[in-house]
């Protein structure tokens, strides 16, 4: 396995500045927002496409540090109910691939999207239960009539810029956010579509990460380094379905932090150990979105929480679960 970092939160440092303190940090690979939510404060896809020696200076900063490109992000919605917007984020997604090939990378990390609850519609709906039944009506009609269709043209179209790895983060607010239903697309589309596997997501809805690893084994494409505090007080009041603003932490039931400030190191060593059990040997790349640490503070504690999990030497990559 090898140590990365999403440069998103360091979007306000010049890339060579920024590339020099996380290879200084000790990690090996950065992750590159190219569009989308991580915006492309480092890398603008369309730019660099119309200039190769932008491309040429990029990979010689790169090589400076030791560093190389883990994967390229353009999280968004490309199947949003307004036309304008989701061509905006599929643009954003077809650009990642264009980019992907120039640099040699195969994998590209975004969500599903959610549609609207039918064509015209102003939202995204995204259905969280069975009943009443037209609840399941519409998530039948989101899956078979949008969903499933975007991705498998789309996937088509990722393969022909040689990116085989669409790792889809599950998001509760979109169609793929648990890995059931992260399995039932891979299912209906092709091994194209896997997991960015990212537990803060899911240990709120109550998953255990190295359970679902186990689960997923091979569907899982990239994996992000992010942990999720849950206070279980205010659990125990208004249940993890929240909407509390994310920058109000004594409300909420739960609020994401840095690697180590939600879960202790044996849940750590646990979910590393799974990856490796189910063959993953790629990226741990770091996200930091801790409302209570400063950028620099949240990465640096989360590289040193991880230097001594993910750096081994010479085992075989099945050797506990």
């Amino acid at each position: 396995m090898k140590l990365g970092v999403l440069t998103v939160p360091l979007g306000g440092m010049p890339v060579a500045d920024a590339f020099r303190y996380l290879s200084g940090l000790g990690a090996q690979c950065v992750e590159i927002g190219v569009g989308g939510f991580p915006g492309d404060a480092h890398l603008s896809a369309a730019d660099y496409l119309a200039d190769r020696g932008k491309i040429d200076e990029f990979k010689g900063i790169l090589a400076d540090n030791s560093l190389t490109i883990s994967a390229f992000s353009a999280h968004g919605n490309p199947i949003h109910p307004v036309r304008e917007k989701a061509q905006k984020d599929h643009e954003a997604f077809v650009n990642a691939c264009k980019i992907a090939e120039k640099f040699g990378v195969d994998t590209v990390v975004t969500f599903s999207g959610c549609p609207g609850d039918q064509p015209g519609a102003a939202h995204p709906n995204w259905v969280t239960c069975a009943w009443p039944p037209e609840f399941l009506d519409l998530l039948e009609w989101q899956w078979n009539e949008v969903l499933i269709p975007y991705w498998k043209e789309t996937a088509k179209i990722a393969e022909s810029y040689g990116v085989t790895k669409i790792a889809l983060e599950m998001h509760p607010g979109f169609c793929c956010y648990n890995p059931r239903s992260l399995m039932r697309l891979r299912e209906a589309v092709g091994p194209a579509i896997g997991a960015n596997f990212d537990p803060s997501h899911l240990f709120w809805q109550g998953i255990r990460p190295s359970d679902a690893i186990k689960y997923l084994g091979d569907a899982i494409h990239y994996f992000h380094a992010k942990d999720t505090k849950v206070d279980q007080s205010n659990v125990n009041v208004n249940g993890v379905l929240e909407t509390t603003p994310l920058d109000d932490a004594l409300h909420r039931g739960w609020l994401f932090r840095t690697i180590g400030y939600g879960h202790d190191a044996a849940e750590w060593k646990e979910i590393i150990s799974a990856l490796r059990a189910v063959g993953y040997d790629g990226v741990i790349s770091i996200e930091h979105e801790d409302m209570l640490m400063s950028i620099n503070e949240g990465l640096e504690r989360a590289v040193a929480f991880l230097k001594d999990m993910i750096f081994y030497q010479g085992l075989p990559k099945v050797w506990w679960v």
